[in-house]
């Protein structure tokens, strides 16, 4: 697949924007303009980061660690971070064939201008997504082909412990949490640009940087049957990288009180609230739970106050408390009843992660579903007690039940459970087990009507755990337990969701693989694989021929069993945790021992703490809130305010639908302090209500939504308010106190403004409107199609300019058209098309019966 040449460096063009996102589906992926956008001009930073996410852009604004990057890196004075995700295909189309290269966000700036490029290494299906954004940047895949006109392409993660599968694909990767590391790599590239060294002599350099890992530097080699042997230091003084560990999160690591606020619907679309790092419950499966070790809370005091701040400034309907085990945080319920104290009059919703058995109390249930009952979710992992000792998942099944039963009768209609399938030494037995817990939990709900969903995952083993050593049960066996326990959990009120299995054995593969399998990921990538993740864009035959071509199988790689002694591909890099520790562990497992908590018990010994700077950070002393928190006693409506706001979307913002412009206004108006009215019951919504849905596309000057407040407030400064939030593209006009009792019109004379239409277009438009009356107008709706004559459709058409015409459309209930239909009614007969036009709705009028 040939690197993309471009059109050129510089700032991508309104003009050429409009062009790449017409038609392209959710178009608002491409636009930034978030709320909180640094938007920091490119030529006065002296250092330049493109901050990028292997995936679509509704996976990459939900992960916080992106964010926390962003904002420090734009913190610090001179540097600028920008951010890109990956294009969806019909977007890398798009791309392909204006030859323009992928930009960054805000900037506009082709990825290409920027000096670092860095990507989140999150998921091992997203590898592809890596070279796809590579090559549209023209940026060389390997990073021994790039030159003097290239950014440093790094990366970090969780999948950063084993790079392997990408190492000829990176200049240096960092090991471990990266806000210190990047502060120190910004010095580093101002020294060696002040130096005009070459791009080896500031490898060279960064090497010394603790964390920095930089595969060039390290050489692999085989036996003669091709087997790994290792990896053979090119330098003495550099044979080893370990990780990069804060100790104080709020010091080092403080969380933005202004963050991102998307204005497209994403995957968590939420305020996340990071409350601790690490865990040490010692899960033997979980990759998470032994890298971010030592455990690090955050100062309960100090998230109360950023969760107020941060509500306050994005709108968020909801926050949600994140870590590896929330129900964990020594001060939860101080914590909980501190936040809720400022949530729930501005009915903002808390919720949390999937909660760990036993540690959710029914007073904290009852604390967070004051505003809103947000998902339920407990990860029971397995359904024996012999595998729950094997894996060292210390609950009880009396406690699942008995937090269940809490749930069920404090309301929640649905509880989502989540297992494990495939772990080493399961049998049918241990299978059935998963069965019998998730129809005791089904049962327990049948009095209360609750649904049951049972999520069922996959077995993948992970570099950095006690069982990589293991290999993957083979993708056969793995379809047929996901069909055993399909038809055992067939009820009524269940619900079973499943991973594919050709996507856990891609999975497994890349996860413990060697350099070798650098070739296969480049090789699958041209055969087309991407978003591999997606089960509608996985294309298994790109992967087995690649694997193939190759010499090479996915499944002889997913099912690999190490001995103690053979050499790992990521033996020369550390998380900090002992690999003596690991096997140790591992040995355990197959005795069903446990091992016990360092919070609670004594020292495990895994190596993670120093002694010194790196130590667990605990908060044991009691949290509670300065006040208690206060009863919501809220009439249903009675004394309400309702105000009509007249509003217009114009540039950018006629890419956002209809259902992002809802989301858009509400949270401005929450960000304004407008004391804005709710709903009743379990869910309150805004009271806010929209005259029509505007497509996709098309600008106004005449939009309108009914609020309605609580108090009365001057219209003069609602809209001033308002104005000082919302987002580019979007101003309230006016507002008006809507008086009650007044029946509203069903019929209206729309106006519309065509423009960017050839000369040749206005003539046709002239020409045709005046005889063709009878024509029809068609619109296909869900319904089937609703056609009308042109004649009652159309009002009157008016030349504004050479290219520009006004366009009066009588709208019904019965019978609304758009200015595309008519002009397709038109001209259809004489073959004639419209393309690249603009359409304004400039007035709507009450028609006069």
């Amino acid at each position: 697949m040939a690197a993309m040449k471009g059109k050129g460096e510089g700032m991508v063009s309104e003009g050429l924007l409009e062009e790449l996102l017409t038609n392209i589906e959710r178009p608002g992926r491409y636009l930034g303009g978030e709320i909180h956008a640094r938007g920091k001009r490119f030529e006065e930073a002296d250092v330049r980061f493109a901050l990028a996410f292997p995936d679509v852009y509704e996976v990459g604004m939900s992960h916080l660690g992106i964010q926390l990057l962003y904002h420090g890196l734009n913190d610090m004075e001179g540097v600028l971070a920008d951010r890109v995700y990956t294009p969806w295909p019909d977007f890398e189309q798009r791309l392909r064939q204006t030859r323009t290269p992928l930009f960054a966000l805000e900037s506009r700036r082709s990825l290409k201008e920027f000096d670092f490029l860095g990507f989140s290494l999150q998921y091992e299906l997203s590898y592809t997504n890596i070279l796809t954004m590579l090559d549209l940047a023209g940026i060389a895949l390997e990073s021994s082909d790039r030159d003097a006109s290239t950014p440093f392409v790094i990366a970090g993660g969780p999948c950063a412990y084993n790079p392997e599968p990408l190492a000829p694909f990176f200049d240096l990767i960092v090991l471990g949490e990266g806000e210190q590391v990047l502060a120190e790599l910004v010095q580093a590239y101002r020294d060696w640009k002040a130096s005009r060294g070459t791009r080896r002599e500031f490898l060279e350099g960064v090497r010394h940087i603790g964390g920095v890992y930089v595969p060039s530097f390290f050489a692999p080699y085989y036996d003669t049957a091709g087997r790994f042997e290792g990896l053979k230091p090119l330098y003495g003084d550099y044979t080893r990288v370990k990780k990069r560990v804060l100790a104080d999160l709020d010091e080092e690591s403080p969380l933005p009180e202004r963050p991102l606020v998307p204005l497209v619907e994403i995957v968590h679309d939420r305020l996340g609230l990071e409350i601790a790092r690490g865990c040490t419950r010692g899960c033997r499966f979980c990759q998470a739970g032994f890298v971010y070790r030592p455990v690090r809370e955050r100062r309960p005091k100090v998230l109360a106050e950023n969760a107020r701040r941060a509500v306050e400034a994005t709108g968020f309907e909801e926050v949600a408390l994140l870590s590896l085990s929330t129900g964990d945080y020594c001060q939860l319920g101080g914590l909980l009843h501190a936040v809720m104290q400022d949530m729930e009059e501005r009915r903002v919703a808390l919720s949390f992660p999937s909660m760990r058995v036993g540690t959710l109390s029914q007073e904290l249930m009852e604390c967070i579903r004051r505003v809103r009952k947000t998902g339920f979710t407990v990860a029971p992992e397995v359904g024996s007690r012999r595998l729950r000792c094997m894996i060292n998942k210390n609950i009880e099944e009396d406690d699942l039940y008995q937090t269940v039963r809490d749930a069920y009768s404090l309301g929640w209609k649905g509880i989502k459970l989540y297992f494990m399938m495939g772990l080493p030494t399961e049998t049918l037995e241990d299978l059935e087990e998963i069965v019998r817990l998730s129809l005791r939990v089904w049962q327990l709900g049948k009095p209360y009507r609750a649904a049951v969903h049972v999520a069922v995952s996959t077995f993948v083993p992970k570099p950095m755990t006690p069982f990589q050593w293991t290999g993957q049960i083979g993708r056969g066996e793995i379809g047929r337990r996901l069909e055993y326990l399909k038809k055992r959990l067939k009820r009524p009120g269940i619900r079973t969701k499943w991973h594919s299995p050709d996507l856990s054995v891609m999975e497994a593969a890349l996860a413990r693989g060697n350099r070798r399998l650098a070739k296969v990921v480049e090789l699958a990538w041209r055969k087309g694989a991407r978003f591999d993740a997606w089960d509608e864009h996985f294309r298994r035959p790109a992967w087995d021929e690649a694997f193939a071509e190759c010499g090479l199988s996915a499944d002889a790689e997913a099912q690999r069993h190490y001995e103690a002694s053979d050499p790992l591909p990521w033996d020369h890099l550390s998380a900090g945790v002992l690999k003596s520790y690991l096997w140790a562990e591992w040995e355990k497992a197959l005795a069903g021992t446990r091992t016990g908590d360092c919070r609670w018990e004594s020292c495990s010994g895994c190596g993670a703490c120093d002694g010194s700077h790196v130590t667990p950070r605990l908060h044991n002393t009691a949290f509670a809130p300065a006040n208690p928190a206060p009863s919501l006693q809220r009439g249903a409506g009675e004394g309400l305010f309702t105000y009509t706001l007249h509003f217009a979307k114009k540039g950018r913002a006629r890419f956002f639908g209809q259902l992002e412009v809802n989301r858009i206004m509400e949270r401005a108006v929450r960000r304004s302090g407008l004391p804005m009215a709710f709903t009743q019951g379990y869910h309150p919504h805004a009271k806010i209500s929209f005259r029509e849905a505007l497509p996709v596309g098309m600008e106004s000057e005449a939009e309108e939504a009914d609020i309605q407040l609580e108090k009365a407030v001057a219209e003069e400064e609602i809209a001033e308010r308002l104005n000082k939030v919302l987002p580019e593209g979007f101003r309230v006009l006016r507002v008006h106190r809507a008086q009650e009792g007044t029946r509203k019109p069903s019929s209206f004379r729309v106006t519309y403004r065509l423009s960017g239409l050839t000369e040749e277009l206005v003539e046709a438009i002239m020409a045709r409107s005046a005889v063709g009356g009878h024509r029809l107008v068609r619109k296909k709706t869900k319904k089937g199609h609703l056609e009308a004559r042109c004649a009652d459709v159309l009002l009157s058409v008016r030349r504004l300019d050479a290219t520009s015409v006004a366009m009066e459309l009588l709208e019904r209930p019965t019978a609304r058209f758009r200015p595309q239909n008519v002009l397709d009614a038109l001209l259809r007969e004489d073959g004639v098309t419209c393309r690249a036009y603009r359409i304004c709705k400039v007035s709507v009028a009450p028609l006069e019966e």
